[in-house]
């Protein structure tokens, strides 16, 4: 499907697009890394995106596929965590001239998250502020993306109720916030501050956000066969994680 894709792109007159699991996103990787090469204008949907995909199990749950779809050069991969950003994810692929997309969905259903008008035009940089900490003072900041999204918003409110005041960082395309000035990228993620990163994926990938003294929740080990909602907690995909996780970031 991806090959026949990049067919139609080079034959021109079509923007062409399909859709799978994110897991046979292993089938497809020489004709995605082909679409990057070449510079053509594919869009990428690929579903299913995590240990939520349940009673299927490991062989059917991505663990380390967002990331290592992201180390594609000229690919730019998009896990949003609602119709929002889908919507903006789905336009800035269109409007993409020099390379594919790739966009990556949950199974589960993912609450819609409230922003301004300010905060919807910064999605379109890849990573944004969707809920600042009170006062415009974070102690601590949480980076999420995907269905995730909805347990850093659980979480800030959570800490709130016990006094700790955190930002919430959605970060839908890390390809296109890299991309963005030190300024942009600073007032986002400003020195100094603890950061938590949470994806339902492999850990090693957010440390270029959260350094060696932040922390990351995310898998590094192969899912298991159950509901998602027991899978979530099983491996520890929870408000209690989460806040103990900043927790022990807050200075003593």
């Amino acid at each position: 499907m991806s090959a026949v894709m990049n067919g139609l792109s080079l034959h021109g007159g079509i923007i062409p697009y399909g859709a799978t699991f994110l897991m046979f996103s292993e089938y497809a990787r020489n004709a995605l890394r082909m679409a990057a090469l070449m510079k053509i204008r594919n869009l990428f949907v690929f579903t299913h995106d995590s240990i939520g995909l349940g009673e299927d199990g490991p062989t059917h749950q991505p663990v380390e596929q967002a990331a290592t779809l992201r180390y594609i050069p000229n690919m730019d991969v998009w896990r949003p965590c609602d119709t929002v950003e889908s919507t903006v994810a789905w336009a800035r692929a269109i409007e993409r001239m020099d390379g594919p997309s790739i966009l990556i969905f949950s199974r589960q259903n993912l609450p819609f998250q409230k922003r301004d008008a300010a905060a919807i035009k910064l999605i379109d940089k890849g990573g944004y502020i969707l809920s600042e900490a009170a006062g415009g003072k974070p102690q601590a900041i949480i980076i999420a993306t995907g269905a995730e999204v909805g347990l850093a918003m659980l979480t800030q409110k959570a800490l709130a109720e016990n006094g700790v005041h955190v930002r919430v960082v959605s970060m839908p395309c890390t390809n296109l916030f890299d991309r963005q000035d030190s300024a942009y990228k600073d007032s986002v993620l400003p020195k100094g501050i603890g950061r938590v990163a949470v994806e339902a994926g492999v850990t090693d990938y957010w440390r270029k956000y959260v350094g060696l003294e932040g922390a990351v929740v995310g898998m590094d080990t192969f899912g298991e066969s159950a509901p998602a909602n027991d899978l979530f907690k099983h491996f520890g995909f929870t408000v209690e994680r989460v806040v103990a996780e900043v927790d022990a970031l807050l200075p003593e």
